[in-house]
This record gives C-alpha cells, sequence and structure tokens, in this order.
C-alpha cells in the first residue's frame, strides 16, 4: 500500500465470507464511491463458487458511470491466501445453514419460547454462538500468522461473543464489531424533529448520542441536535403516540419489519417509558433481551407490539430473491447499483487510512469507558477512528434505572464466552436455562437444549456431550 497524491492505493482487504449474496454488494457499492482509497479485494468462502461469482460481480462495479474507485476482486480457495498481506479483513459470515438456523429459532416454539431474530440472545443466539465460536478461534489464529498488523472488522452475529473471541484467541488483534441498529433510531430523532418541529433535511449523523450497552441491546443516555436536548421531545412524542410512529412512515430499515408493513417502534417507547432511557437497537432486537413474556409471550404479542417474528422461510424467500439477482448481475440482465448505503464500514476503513476523524458506534473490550461493567467485556459505545488508531469515547456508567437489564446481558455473555472456550456444555446449558426467553420449566429447558443440539450437532464436533 502506498498514498499517491493524497490517494492511497495498492489496500488489500480480504473478505471472509466473500460469497455473500447481499452484504458484499452493498460494501462494494460504498468501496465504488470512494476517490481516495483502491486496491484489491480478496473474496474468501467455504463455497468457492460463490465467492468466485462475486468475483466476477465485483469487478462489474468498476465499468460503472458511478464508480470512483477501481477495485480488482479475486477469489481465492484458501484464508491463507486471502489473509497475507492484508491491511484490512472483514469478517460476514453465517454460521452453520438454514437448516441449524431453522432449529434456533423455531425448536423452542413448542415450549412457549418466541424469538423475533434468534441470533444473538435467547435459546438460538446461544446455540449459534456455540457454533460460531470454534469458527471464529480458527479465524483468529489465520489472522494471527498471516497479517496481524491488519484491521479487523466484524459484522457476524452474534456481535459480542465472536468480538470477545477474537481478542481471546489473539489478544493483540485490532478488532472492532461494526453494527447499524443505533442508526435506525437516530433517523427515528431526525423524524421527530421534523414532525414536532418542522425540520426539514436533517441527516442522521447530525443527532448526536451517546451509546452504552451491548449490541443489540443498546442504550441512549444522551442525545441533541445542535444544543436541543432530545429526550424531553422524545418523551413528549412517545406520549402523544402511545400506539408507535404511525406504519406507513418509511423509519425502520428493517428488511423484515418493512416487508411486514411494521414500523411502529413500541417496543422502543415502551422501554423508554419503564426506564427514561432510549433503547436504541430495533425492537425484534431489543425484544430478546427482555424477559420472555414482556414482548415475546406469543404472537399475538408480538403483533399487538408491532413489530415481527422472522422465520426461517422468510429468510429463505429472500436468499432466493438474492440468488436470482447474483443471476442476474452475472448475466449482465442487471446491472450492479452504487449507491450510498448508509453503512459506516468503509468511511472507518477511511479513517483509518488517515482520510479524517469519524465518531461512530463500535464494539470493542471494555477498558473503562463503561466503567461499571467488567473490564475486558466487548461492549458498544462511541470510537474515534482516526490514522491507524480506534479510541473508545467514555460513556460513563450505566444509569443505575437500566443497570440490571444490561449487567445480566453483559454477565450471560461473558459466562457463554468462557463456558464456550471450555467447551462446557454443562455450564453452557445452565446459562441457556437461566435466558431471560426460557420461561419453560428446567427440565422443558433441558429436553429443548438438547434437541437443539441434536439439530446442529454437525457444527458441534469439538464439543463432549
Amino acid at each position: 500500500m502506498k498514498y499517491v497524491n493524497n490517494k492511497a492505493e495498492g489496500v488489500k482487504l480480504a473478505y471472509i465470507g466473500g460469497g455473500s449474496r447481499g452484504w458484499a454488494w452493498t460494501f462494494m457499492s460504498e468501496l465504488a464511491l470512494q476517490s481516495d482509497v483502491e486496491g484489491d479485494v480478496y473474496l474468501y468462502d467455504i463455497d468457492f463458487d460463490a465467492a468466485k461469482k462475486n468475483e466476477i460481480i465485483g469487478n462489474k462495479f468498476n465499468e460503472s458511470e458511478k464508480c470512483n474507485a477501481k477495485w480488482n476482486y479475486k477469489a481465492v480457495e484458501t484464508i491463507g491466501e486471502a489473509l497475507t498481506g492484508a491491511d484490512f479483513v472483514v469478517i460476514s459470515i453465517l454460521p452453520g445453514t438454514f437448516k441449524e438456523m431453522q432449529s434456533d429459532v423455531h425448536a423452542p416454539e413448542k415450549y412457549g419460547i418466541y424469538q423475533s431474530v434468534g441470533d444473538t440472545a435467547g435459546p438460538g443466539g446461544i446455540v449459534r454462538a456455540m457454533r460460531t465460536v470454534p469458527m471464529f478461534e480458527y479465524i483468529a489464529e489465520q489472522i494471527k500468522e498471516y497479517c496481524p498488523d491488519a484491521w479487523v472488522i466484524n459484522y457476524t452475529n452474534p456481535m459480542t461473543i465472536c468480538v470477545k473471541t477474537l481478542y481471546r484467541v489473539f489478544p493483540e488483534i485490532k478488532a472492532y464489531g461494526c453494527c447499524h441498529e443505533v442508526f435506525g433510531t437516530q433517523k427515528i430523532l431526525v423524524h421527530i424533529l421534523k414532525e414536532m418541529f418542522g425540520i426539514e433535511n436533517i441527516d442522521r449523523h447530525e443527532i448526536k448520542v451517546n451509546p452504552i450497552s451491548v449490541n443489540h441491546f443498546t442504550w441512549l443516555t444522551e442525545a441533541t441536535y445542535k444544543n436541543m436536548d432530545l429526550f424531553p421531545i422524545y418523551r413528549e412524542f412517545v406520549e402523544k403516540h402511545p400506539e408507535g410512529i404511525d406504519k406507513g412512515t418509511p423509519v425502520d430499515d428493517n428488511w423484515f419489519n418493512r416487508a411486514a408493513g411494521k414500523t411502529c417502534e413500541k417496543v422502543k417507547f415502551d422501554l423508554f417509558k419503564r426506564y427514561g432511557y432510549i433503547a436504541a437497537a430495533g425492537d425484534r432486537h431489543l425484544s430478546e433481551f427482555c424477559e420472555g413474556k414482556w414482548y415475546l409471550e406469543n404472537p399475538e404479542r408480538v403483533e399487538e407490539m408491532g413489530f415481527a417474528l422472522t422465520p426461517v422461510a422468510a429468510r429463505l424467500q429472500d436468499l432466493e430473491k438474492r440468488l436470482q439477482k447474483s443471476e442476474r448481475l452475472l448475466n449482465g440482465e442487471e446491472e450492479p447499483e452504487i449507491y450510498v448505503t448508509g453503512e459506516e464500514g468503509v468511511n472507518q476503513i477511511r479513517a483509518l487510512l488517515g482520510f479524517g476523524d469519524l465518531v461512530t458506534n463500535a464494539n470493542i473490550p471494555n477498558v473503562g469507558q463503561i466503567p461499571n461493567l467488567p473490564l475486558g467485556a466487548v461492549v458498544e459505545t462511541n470510537v474515534t477512528f482516526r490514522a491507524n488508531s480506534i479510541k473508545p469515547v467514555l460513556a460513563g456508567p450505566v444509569p443505575k434505572e437500566i443497570y440490571p437489564l444490561i449487567a445480566r446481558a453483559c454477565g450471560e455473555q461473558e459466562a457463554l464466552n468462557e463456558a464456550i472456550a471450555e467447551r462446557d456444555v454443562n455450564k453452557i446449558f445452565e446459562i441457556f436455562s437461566n435466558d431471560a426467553l426460557v420461561t419453560c420449566n428446567l427440565a422443558d429447558a433441558r429436553k429443548l437444549f438438547d434437541e437443539m443440539i441434536e439439530n446442529t450437532k454437525e457444527y458441534l464436533t469439538m464439543y463432549k456431550f
């Protein structure tokens, strides 16, 4: 890599999970828009054919009139080839298949346990973590061997457990987790300012926030626009809209909520009324960290709260659409679309390369940015990105009103990471049975756990049962 005329050339980016049908294209679009960074993207995926197709699609981005930077895409068959000499590593993998996800999400339903996502918290998140951690242990070892100085950006869920594993295996790694959930809450605040005060054309970056907690259960302790404290305004809006935001308002960016016509944010609003702080993730994620009877007692309760369960069948339908789009992109029936996606991964890369500072939320180990959560636990706060450096912004202590909720979530993730590292299935079950969503009795919890393990055993050969 070198800098020529205020441009970084020859940047090597390794994409682990490079056969992605969707997310990779988003990343390609953002890379193509930049005018000051270009280089090579090495795509590695256990499905080499999928990565090879993305090689072709990625290089088609270079042909667009909107392309400002040339990136050469190359699919490779080994992770070592992808990582060797990489300046940046992006990890975006599916730990298992939709068959395993089917069990994660739906097996608990026979015990009256419903999950709206099933990839971070709840029984689905725990079993998914059991599959994911060994994969991330291997990835961390490979990064240590082939590109120990690279910056590592993780998008895979469960985010907290993934980032924690990278640091546990390779303490010197320069890794962080990237998630866009807080961005959606900033957009809701933009909508509120427009409705309440008629203020138009506010960019969500103008909403300054102080995020705190763990990924997908993030809260805001501060939110301002210019010199305006947005908490009283948010409270007034919540009181004015007891049924949430009108469903026709395009505020929610979540693909499944959009498909279901849901943009209510009633879980957010209810949590604000309970605790006085702004919950800053999507309702589908927030609900899974709360007691099972609050928002996920049954499908009727979910419908009442205006969000949606995510059946794996819907994900499969979405995948089929993306596979069809992949074929159209490959054969020239459709041209790659270059647009501003709203994601910040590429802007983070630019900041790390020295093209301006950036403050945004990220997931890194706690070194005191949240003083009343355990040191070393992976937490989500604002982070300052600048030339070859990331520094957490002091978020302050978790307020006492929401501390029991956040401490429980953080503690469970810490204990789960340790139990999985030890391959201690008994400890994992203890955590499983005490999860907020596992509302059945202990005997049924054991039956459910054993069934879910059996359903995903192909990926759990490293455990002793």
